[in-house]
C-alpha cells in the first residue's frame, strides 16, 4: 500500500481543487456523514460533488454531482483522461481499480465548477487513494477494529491510520466520543484546528427533537435526521461541527441544517422499506456496526418473529458480528455472495452453530442456506407473516442482491 503510484498519475493530470474539500474517514458512519453534508450543503444552494464507495447497484453511485449520479458518458471521458495521464508517466505505473476510478471521479469533480467536494475514504485514511487530495476539513466518524490485517489490530493503531487525512493547520473533526489518544496526539502535533466530540461540541436529545452546542454556536429544536439508526446523532453532530468550522467559506443557516437532515437519503443504512412484513436493509458488516444495528432493531418494538438474511466477507469477524442478535433472531437465512472474498453460507451456518444456535429447536430449519441473497429473501418473504420482521444485513453484496431483486419486481 502506497500513494506513490497514484500521485505520479495525479501530477500528470494536473489535478487540483480551488474549492473547499471535506474528507471523511472512520470505521462506520462515513456514508451517512457524507450524505448529511451533501444534503445540507445542497439545501444551502452550493454546487456539491460527493465521492462515496463502495456502490450498491451501479458504479455511477460513487460520483454524485448535485445529488445525481454521473452518467456513463461523463465517467468515460475522465477514465480516458486518467489512462492518457498514466501512459504519459515514464515507466507507466499500474493502478488498482479503486485508484484508477478515484482519479477519474476526482478529475470529473475538478472540472465541474463545484463549490465544495466531499470525499469518502475507502479504507483507513493515510494510504487511501482519496488522501492524495489535501482536505480543508477532515472528519473521522468512529474508530473500531476492522480491516485489521491492513490497519492494525488495536484502536490506537487504527486511529492513527484514519488520522492520516488530517492536514497541518486545517480543520480536523473527531465524532467518536471515546477517541484513542493516538488520534488526539496526532492532531495536536500537526497544529490542526481540532474539534472533539464531548469536549468542543455536544449534543443531546429527547423523544421529539435534539440540540447541538459548540464553542460559539448553538442549534436547538432540531428534528431527528431522516436517516434512522442508533448512531446517527453522533454523525449529525460531527457534521454540524464541521460546517460551523467552515462557516466563513461555506455559510449555512439553521434552516439549511433542518432541511438537509429532513431530506437526506442513503440506501442500505437502516433503511426501512414500505409495506408488510417490515423489512430493514443495513450494510452493517463489522462488530461495531452490528452492535449499532442491534440497538436500532431493539428500539423498534415487538415483532412475533424476526427473520435474518445474512452474508459476509470471509475476512470479517463473523461470530462477533452475529453474536448480538442471538436472542433476537428466530430464523437465519445464510447466503453465498457473488465474490471469491465471501464466506460461504455453510461457513456462516457453522459460526451460528458454534455460537449455540440450535438448528432444530422449537422451530424447524431455524438455520437455512441459500445460493444468493435474492433466494434467501424470497424464502423469508414466503415464511414471514405481515406482523413479522425481515432484516437483511452484512456485506454490501447482501443488501445489493435483495435491492436488485426488488427492483426487478417493480420493473
Amino acid at each position: 500500500m502506497s500513494l506513490e503510484r497514484i500521485t505520479l498519475v495525479k501530477n500528470a493530470l494536473g489535478l487540483q481543487f480551488t474549492c473547499p474539500v471535506i474528507t471523511v474517514a472512520g470505521t462506520n458512519g462515513k456514508g451517512s456523514t457524507c450524505a448529511f453534508l451533501q444534503a445540507i450543503l445542497s439545501a444551502a444552494g452550493y454546487r456539491v460533488g460527493c465521492h462515496t464507495s463502495p456502490h450498491l447497484l451501479h458504479f455511477n453511485e460513487r460520483a454524485q454531482l448535485q445529488g445525481v449520479a454521473a452518467s456513463d458518458m461523463q465517467l468515460l471521458e475522465h477514465f480516458a483522461a486518467v489512462e492518457r495521464a498514466r501512459l504519459s508517466v515514464p515507466d507507466s505505473p499500474t493502478l488498482t481499480y479503486f485508484e484508477f476510478t478515484t482519479l477519474a471521479i476526482l478529475h470529473l469533480f475538478a472540472q465541474a465548477n463545484l463549490d465544495v467536494v466531499i470525499l469518502e475514504v475507502g479504507m483507513g485514511g493515510r494510504l487511501d487513494a482519496v488522501n492524495i487530495i489535501d482536505a480543508d476539513c477532515a472528519i473521522v466518524t468512529s474508530i473500531d477494529i476492522d480491516h485489521a490485517s491492513f490497519l492494525g489490530n488495536t484502536r490506537e493503531a487504527i486511529a492513527l491510520e484514519k488520522a492520516g487525512i488530517f492536514r497541518a493547520g486545517k480543520i480536523a473533526i473527531c465524532g467518536d466520543p471515546l477517541p484513542p489518544q493516538s488520534l488526539v496526539d496526532f492532531a495536536v502535533s500537526l497544529g490542526c484546528k481540532f474539534y472533539l466530540s464531548g469536549r468542543d461540541f455536544h449534543f443531546q436529545g429527547d423523544q421529539q427533537q435534539w440540540s447541538w452546542s459548540g464553542l460559539s454556536k448553538r442549534f436547538s429544536g432540531l428534528a431527528y435526521p431522516a436517516l434512522r439508526g442508533a448512531n446517527q446523532l453522533l454523525n449529525a453532530a460531527a457534521v454540524i461541527a464541521a460546517l460551523t468550522a467552515l462557516q466563513e467559506r461555506l455559510p449555512v443557516s439553521a434552516q439549511d441544517l433542518r432541511l438537509g437532515f429532513a431530506m437526506v437519503e442513503l440506501p442500505g443504512r437502516f433503511q426501512v422499506l414500505a409495506g408488510r412484513p417490515t423489512c430493514i436493509l443495513d450494510v452493517a458488516h463489522n462488530p461495531h456496526a452490528a452492535a449499532t444495528l442491534y440497538r436500532s432493531l431493539d428500539n423498534m418494538g415487538y415483532f412475533p418473529y424476526t427473520y435474518v438474511v445474512f452474508g459476509a466477507m470471509a475476512d470479517k469477524d463473523i461470530s462477533a458480528v452475529l453474536k448480538p442478535f442471538l436472542g433476537m433472531v428466530d430464523y437465519w437465512f445464510c447466503t453465498n455472495l457473488p465474490t471469491a472474498r465471501a464466506a460461504s453460507a455453510l461457513e456462516i451456518k457453522a459460526h451460528l452453530l458454534n455460537l449455540g444456535v440450535a438448528e432444530n429447536a422449537s422451530k424447524a430449519n431455524s438455520i437455512s442456506c441459500f445460493p444468493d441473497p435474492a433466494q434467501a429473501y424470497q424464502e423469508a418473504l414466503a415464511k414471514a407473516d405481515e406482523g413479522d420482521r425481515i432484516v437483511v444485513f452484512g456485506s454490501f453484496y447482501t443488501v445489493a442482491g435483495v435491492m436488485a431483486y426488488r427492483n426487478n419486481l417493480v420493473n
